[in-house]
């Protein structure tokens, strides 16, 4: 009986959590919109990988041990933990995708600004980050997607880091090795 009310508690603290960030982030997104400085990527992202971590508890819920629920229910920061690290794996596979270091059929391709004849400069730069959007509706059903899996599966922006690395150092051995 105890434990059924810890989950109903930790369950109602994700729910207004969850309210939270949208309205938060929702906020955020119209002021940066309202001011012509859209970061509307980097918001959506944001977002649907703090909702990944939100739904990735509430799934685990039921599978974590007495003592964990016990830690969730006295404390929100424990709560906020998972959500947050969403965000920010939402964040870094955003640059991971418009970097082009993943890609593939099932991950969305972006739209750049033009680049300057004399070269990126720092206005440049900005464009990138406001005005690069998905290529088509396809493409950003795809980046929300992914979005919400980098909060939702913990592991997934970390395994792709790991992967990337590994790819890179083998690949630097390769080429010492040819030098040799």
């Amino acid at each position: 009986m105890e434990r059924i009310k810890h989950i109903h508690t930790v369950t109602k603290r994700l729910i207004l959590m969850t309210a939270a960030a949208l309205l938060i982030l929702g906020v955020i997104f119209g002021i940066t919109y309202y001011f012509d400085q859209r970061f509307m990527m980097t918001w959506s992202g944001l977002l649907c990988g703090i909702i990944g971590g939100f739904v990735s508890i509430q799934q685990r819920l039921r599978g974590v041990s007495d003592q964990e629920l016990e830690l969730l229910t006295s404390s929100w920061f424990q709560i906020l933990l998972v959500p947050i690290f969403g965000g920010v794996f939402a964040l870094v596979l955003y640059v991971i995708l418009l970097s082009g270091i993943v890609s593939g059929h099932i991950f969305p391709e972006f739209h750049f600004p033009v680049r300057p004849e004399s070269g990126p400069d720092t206005t440049y730069i900005l464009d990138v980050f406001t005005e690069t959007y998905p290529n088509s509706g396809e493409d950003l059903a795809k980046f929300l997607f992914w979005s919400f899996v980098a909060g939702f599966s913990e592991r997934f922006v970390p395994q792709i880091i790991s992967k990337v690395t590994s790819t890179a150092f083998e690949q630097e051995n390769a080429t010492d090795a040819r030098k040799d």
